[in-house]
């Protein structure tokens, strides 16, 4: 296991239990207490926890790790699912992405993709979106229009949030909206943690002729803090797996269509 393996397996287990000690990382990480005092120092010099006798715990009442050292249980299904959402984008559209791991995987299969590619130095695709790691990936491409969002940073997950961003997306239409989420659920609808990037999230999905929800199963059925938007605005949801038959016919019966990757 690599260190920044080793950092990242810390870190989601102290986002899970709240506190996490030298003798259990060790254990469950199967490397020296010397390794894990040091591991655990660089975090706390990083501010990412709060250094305690014997051990860390997580950074605040609400803690919320950043995208970059998070673990991605599931890399290979959002992978999956950004192969084929990215194949829904046609050369010349205009399309939203908001905060997320998953988006983020779409956004670096759109950088990718020799498709959006135009001969003649046009814009072969325009992004809007909130999140400013999205941005800095897409925008060394040419080809890539990129226009962000104002806002406030949030360090928990790169996403931009206030009201400098409603001046910006009002008026805007774009072609599909690709909103990763904290859960979608039938009866609510797409939701998110911070009620801040919900409101971000619901001017995106406003602005766009189509609305596509890219999520792990395991959001799927359940229900986040804030409101992105209710069922009825969302066309598709892009999954890994098979949701439960009466999680899928709560949603087909709200007119969303589920897409296994």
């Amino acid at each position: 296991m690599s260190r920044n393996e080793r950092i990242n397996r810390i870190l989601e287990l102290v986002s899970k239990t709240g506190a996490l000690d030298v003798d259990t990382a060790a254990t469950s990480l199967k490397v020296s207490l010397a390794t894990i005092r040091r591991d655990f120092d660089e975090l706390a010099n990083r501010q990412l926890v709060t250094r305690t006798h014997g051990g860390i715990q997580a950074s605040g009442a609400a803690y919320d790790l950043p995208i970059r050292y998070k673990t991605a249980k599931e890399d290979r299904g959002k992978q999956r699912i950004a192969r084929v959402a990215a194949a829904m984008v046609e050369k010349g559209y205009r399309i939203g992405v908001n905060g997320g791991t998953t988006t983020t995987e779409l956004a670096r299969e759109l950088a990718s993709s020799h498709r959006l590619h135009s001969s003649d130095g046009d814009i072969g695709l325009t992004v809007v979106t909130n999140a400013i790691n999205i941005a800095t990936e897409m925008v060394i491409r040419p080809h890539i229009k990129i226009v962000v969002t104002g806002g406030i940073a949030r360090p928990q997950s790169y996403e931009l949030i206030g009201d400098f961003a409603s001046s910006l997306l009002d008026g805007l239409v774009l072609d599909i909206a690709f909103l990763g989420v904290n859960g979608v659920d039938a009866e609510v609808g797409a939701t998110a943690n911070h009620e801040g990037e919900a409101k971000i999230d619901q001017l995106i999905a406003d602005a766009a002729k189509k609305v596509v929800v890219i999520t792990t199963a395991d959001k799927i059925g359940h229900q986040a803090f804030a409101r992105i938007c209710k069922p009825a605005q969302i066309d598709m949801i892009m999954t890994d797996e098979e949701p439960a038959a009466e999680v899928r016919k709560r949603f087909e019966e709200q007119g969303v269509e589920i897409v296994v990757c």
